[in-house]
């Protein structure tokens, strides 16, 4: 047990975690003792040194040692060759002089997407973005995966990021909210992943005591289990997709009616008589009114008037799940969304107006307690490479080098990218139509991958770099909480494993920059700097954090007591709309902007429309594939980190992910319970184990996202990757967001052997 903690605190982004281990690796996880309702997700950290997965030195790709320009077999096939750390990083730095000297920094593209470390300092995107700034930048990607078109439509209409929307709290509804109107539910396993960690999980005890007050929750999505069991709700089963036509149903209702908030509406918003007269039919003749809705939900109209109404006269909050906008023209259930809330006028009121990304990342789980100060973080220095894409946009870009496109305002042109170095990531898990993207990444010359274990993407590089875990270094976390902690390394690195600060740092040393990466700092030294830099910002907001080794020794301090009550922008708007303006041109909440018209986009045009999509249950390719298919946040692990854990391994199906149907779908279908289904499209096909529920609607089918990339010969996926068959379009030319919940499929029964999943297993290794 020398030279490592007993017992050590670890931080993750789904929780805290005692771990303890010895020179034969983990031997014991046990949850925080701080944490009430531990993650499920911990029990996997016991795997961290599985050996089947763990890359255990330096891999250069046998085809590629031959041809040195990606030639050769195609990447994922054939053998790789260990190397030598020296023997890989004089590879690396020699590919990286390459392609500046012949083609420029904007022939880099920098990846890095992902959850890769809740640490401050061991944080994957701010390492590569650091080092590849400090020698000459590289092309960046912008927005995320999962909230790409939130984060560009809000802006334009509040003023503000989706995140700094400062929701209502769950306590603040507790207190103040009658009503809770979720558009994709309140999912409890994602509220327990938070960004930079969270030693305690305050969810469940906060949300199960709605029924006690009186708070009264509609559901309104497709799936019942989005909302937990011990909450009561009203479960309102829509069409995936119809979001937008059940909002304008219901505002058709109020205003009509004269329900409206006229005097928030006057004060507090510009453009609601052209939103008014486009759901009235006046603009255009069409009269979008709760039978129209009707029609698109797949819910009766006499519903949706009730719900109206419901909405009136009470503390209402409508809460807007992440999942709506990863849609086809996704920024619409957010734009009318907060144009509904609008329309009630309880925008900035405690417990009421909206709630943006709710369920996700811990959001509805922190009050007007807020912390009032920057945490510190590695400086990532400037890019001097302007050129960027949106960050769905991979296989467009690979694919058409130079050709136009349009976002958020601007014209641009996809750059032609000739090396990619990604590290902490895995495109081969968040991007869609994995089938094109095979194809595209095959386009590059170089692609050098910085991970610890065997992902697909990993398998899919030219050169391979083993990073070191979480588990193998210390570091501090600071989550969205109120909280800092002391992550302790728990065991010794795997086998070569390096962090990636000490990487970069050789990296940087073969290329001459090694004094501007490193600052003169080692690891522990920037750890240390970056936590007194948290301490003075406190400080200068007054709030008071220990010193680095009293923390160390206490592990986790909580600073909640210390920190004032502020009002939140939305809340200083509401009280004030003239004192404490917006950020949107008007100052006020665009519910028509002028600033999106001359955009000219006819797919987000100047306020919220209708737009009927190409893959939703109303379109004729259902007719071919009658199931929508919904690809959640998986229960049992954080995207497709530890897929190879075992409380992800344990959920699975014969080996497979887990496709759920309604019981008549599966009916249908001829599938029971156990089942192995072939999951189908025009795009690929994966296999899935079956689960029959009736918290489905049907013509709805759900298989969770993150299980790992697992191909055989024929493309045919073996594991259950919904991403084989989602779509890899742009939500709409404002925020070009990806579009996985548009998906439609056919299911069947697999026959025939059942094969082998390898996506576990090493790829071949040889001497050269």
């Amino acid at each position: 047990m020398d030279g490592y903690a007993r017992g050590a605190l670890v931080g993750t982004h789904w929780g805290h975690f005692r771990v303890s281990a010895d020179a034969s690796g983990i031997r014991d996880v046990q949850p925080y003792e701080g944490d009430d309702n531990p993650s499920r997700y911990g029990s996997s950290l016991a795997d961290g040194f599985d050996a089947s997965v763990r890359i255990p030195q330096p891999m250069v790709r046998k085809a590629w040692l031959e041809t040195r320009d990606g030639s050769g077999r195609s990447r994922g096939e054939g053998p790789f060759v260990p190397v030598s750390w020296d023997a890989a990083l004089d590879l690396v730095a020699a590919e990286l002089e390459r392609v500046r000297k012949t083609h420029g920094n904007g022939a880099i593209f920098g990846g890095s997407y992902g959850w890769a470390s809740a640490g401050r300092f061991h944080h994957a995107q701010s390492q590569i973005h650091r080092f590849l700034n400090g020698i000459g930048g590289y092309v960046s990607s912008r927005n995320s995966y999962s909230a790409a078109a939130a984060e560009v439509i809000v802006p334009h209409v509040l003023g503000l990021s989706p995140y700094g929307v400062i929701e209502p709290s769950y306590e603040e509804i507790l207190d103040h909210g009658s009503l809770m109107v979720a558009f994709g539910g309140v999912c409890p396993h994602n509220n327990q992943v938070v960004p930079g960690g969270v030693p305690h999980h305050h969810d469940r005890a906060l949300l199960s005591q709605f029924r006690a007050r009186g708070i009264e929750l509609i559901n309104v999505g497709p799936m019942r289990q989005d909302v937990p069991d011990y909450m009561d709700q009203c479960w309102m089963p829509v069409r995936p997709g119809s979001d937008v036509a059940l909002m304008m149903g219901i505002a058709h209702e109020l205003i009509t009616n004269d329900l409206c908030d006229l005097p928030f509406l006057t004060t507090h918003t510009v453009g609601f008589e052209d939103l008014a007269a486009y759901i009235t039919g006046q603009s255009d003749g069409c009269v979008r009114d709760a039978d129209w809705a009707a029609g698109l939900c797949g819910i009766g109209a006499d519903r949706i008037r009730a719900l109206a109404r419901k909405m009136v006269g009470r503390r209402t909050v409508i809460a807007l799940s992440l999942s709506m906008q990863r849609a086809e023209y996704g920024e619409q259930p957010y734009f009318m969304g907060i144009a509904l809330a609008a329309m009630l006028g309880q925008i900035g009121l405690p417990g009421g107006g909206v709630g943006l990304s709710w369920g996700n990342n811990g959001r509805g789980l922190y009050g007007t307690r807020r912390v009032n100060f920057s945490w510190g973080k590695l400086p990532q220095g400037r890019n001097p490479v302007p050129d960027f894409i949106p960050v769905a946009r991979i296989a467009d870009m690979l694919e058409n080098p130079g050709a136009p496109f349009d976002y958020d305002g601007g014209r641009y042109a996809y750059p032609d990218i000739r090396l990619i170095y990604w590290a902490g990531g895995n495109p081969y898990h968040h991007h869609q139509d994995l089938g094109r993207l095979e194809r595209a990444w095959e386009r590059p010359e170089t692609i050098i991958v910085q991970d610890s274990v065997w992902t697909a993407s990993a398998r899919r590089a030219d050169i391979v770099l083993p990073a070191t875990t979480f588990l193998e270094r210390e570091d501090v976390v600071c989550g969205m909480g109120q909280s800092v902690s002391f992550s302790a390394q728990a065991a010794a690195p795997y086998a070569q494993a390096r962090d990636d600060f000490a990487i970069f740092s050789d990296l940087a040393r073969r290329m001459g920059t090694f004094d501007a990466f490193t600052e003169g700092r080692d690891t522990a030294q920037w750890i240390r700097h970056i936590y007194q830099q948290s301490r003075d910002n406190a400080a200068a907001a007054g709030i008071q954090l220990p010193d680095f080794e009293t923390l160390r020794a206490l592990e986790v301090v909580d600073v909640t007591d210390q920190l004032p009550r502020s009002p939140h922008p939305l809340e200083r708007f509401h009280d004030d709309p003239e004192g404490a303006p917006l950020g949107t041109p008007s100052g006020k909440i665009e519910l028509s902007s002028d600033r999106l018209a001359a955009f000219g986009y006819d797919d987000c045009p100047r306020h919220p429309v209708w737009l009927e999509r190409k893959e939703w249950l109303g379109a004729p390719l259902a007719y071919r594939f009658p199931l929508h298919l919904l690809s959640p946040q998986p229960q049992n692990r954080l995207h497709s980190q530890f897929d190879f854990g075992r409380a992800s391994r344990e959920a699975k199906i014969r080996g497979r992910e887990v496709l759920t149907l309604s019981t008549a779908d599966a009916a249908a279908r001829g599938l029971a319970d156990g089942d192995i289904a072939r999951v189908f499209n025009d795009r690929g096909e994966t296999l899935a184990g079956v689960r029959v529920t009736d918290d489905l609607m049907p013509g709805v089918a759900q298989l969770p996202t993150g299980a790992w990339y697992d191909p055989d010969e024929e493309g045919i996926d073996r594991h259950g990757n919904p991403n084989v068959l989602c779509p890899d379009r742009p939500t709409s030319r404002l925020a070009m967001g990806p579009t996985a919940q548009s998906c439609l499929v056919e299911v069947e029964k697999h026959t025939g052997p059942l094969p082998e999943i390898r996506a576990f297993t090493p790829p071949r290794l040889i001497d050269e």
